[in-house]
């Protein structure tokens, strides 16, 4: 069913009250799972998931004596668990499924670049991710969570990566000056409305992850990846205090 953007037009609100560069409340805990090496839950609006981290333990690969020394590093694993009542359709996806397959493998090509891998030779990072609820942006909520529970785990990194979710209304704009860019896009959005994943530090250090599911007239990408900076910088900010807030429980309870 198409949006109906007759009320957006008037009133530049979305169809949940937000305005187009509005963010969804995001709330975390950290530590959530005590049997893991790290932890994390995340809500990104209605997109809620739980990260666990395992490792770095000795890797089960054996390389032979001609193994590169690029395959010395650690490895980053990562597992994508989808509750049966995490969306509308409630069906179970399989273990081969393209979909989480391709979502597991931005994540682990994610943190292979910004995890400090060397430190830990023949080693295996383990990030199992289990999608609680899904409402949109889910690939940003899933790396959200999961720098989360690495920085949980003690994992060094260059820097914690923030993710967003940003999306255009050129199709339904009467032209381009009429055309917005949303930030932080809902399950509808995302149905009805072009939109790209986005990730980087948000300390002007480039853009890490850039995934764009849907097509897009060429003129609106470089608006897209504008705002989705300015919002990866935001998020980094949430991202920081609620780090920030952990460490000081944390302190008050060894203190206490």
């Amino acid at each position: 069913m198409p949006l109906d953007t007759s009320t957006y037009s008037l009133a530049r609100l979305r169809l949940d009250g937000r305005r187009a560069h509005e963010l969804r409340r995001l709330s975390a805990q950290l530590h959530t799972q005590a049997a893991a090496d790290g932890s994390a839950y995340f809500e990104q609006g209605n997109t809620k998931v739980i990260c666990t981290v395992a490792g770095p333990s000795e890797s089960k690969r054996r390389g032979g004596a001609n193994s590169s020394e690029q395959n010395q590093d650690a490895t980053v694993e990562v597992e994508v668990n989808f509750a049966g009542f995490s969306g509308t359709d409630r069906r179970k996806r399989a273990r081969g499924d393209k979909r989480t397959a391709e979502l597991a493998h931005t994540i682990s090509s994610a943190f292979t670049s910004t995890l400090l891998l060397h430190l830990y030779p023949h080693s295996t990072i383990t990030l199992t991710l289990h999608i609680l609820s899904q409402s949109g942006s889910l690939l940003a909520t899933c790396l959200n969570a999961s720098t989360l529970a690495l920085i949980d785990a003690g994992i060094p990194m260059l820097a914690p990566l923030a993710a967003v979710t940003v999306a255009t209304t050129a199709a339904y704009a009467d032209n381009e000056e009429e055309a917005d860019v949303l930030l932080d896009v809902n399950e509808q959005e995302e149905v009805e409305l072009p939109f790209l994943t986005i990730a980087g530090t948000g300390e002007g250090e480039g853009v890490r992850v850039l995934v764009l599911e849907s097509r897009v007239q060429m003129g609106r990408l470089e608006g897209m990846i504008a705002v989705g900076l300015e919002g990866v910088r935001r998020v980094r900010g949430v991202l920081d205090g609620i780090v920030r807030e952990h460490g000081e429980r944390v302190l008050e309870g060894k203190v206490g």
